[in-house]
């Protein structure tokens, strides 16, 4: 079974339905289709201070960059290890 992805725009205003108009979570959950156990978990993310949320969320982007920036930078690391084999052993066939 996979996982359900929903949108962050989703989840906070499934959220904003348990904090701002204070349906209970189960009600929320029921109309939404999705799990108690999710919405807790999203409430547990976003139910923080605004500060707070703009941290994580600018911390979560740096955190992506980087691991983009790791995966380019990994690739080029691999093409000049062969473009050095390469090299290599053209000067080994040009010895003989």
């Amino acid at each position: 079974m996979t996982r359900q992805r929903y949108p962050e725009t989703f989840k906070i205003e499934a959220v904003k339905q348990i904090i701002d108009r204070g349906r209970p979570v189960a009600d929320v959950a029921r109309a939404l289709g999705v799990s108690s156990h999710s919405l807790y978990a999203w409430l547990k993310q976003y139910d923080k201070p605004a500060d707070q949320q703009l941290e994580e969320s600018a911390l979560q982007a740096e955190i992506r960059r980087l691991k983009a920036e790791l995966r380019q930078v990994t690739e080029e690391r691999n093409i000049l290890k062969e473009a050095a084999y390469f090299a290599s052993e053209s000067r080994k066939g040009t010895r003989s």
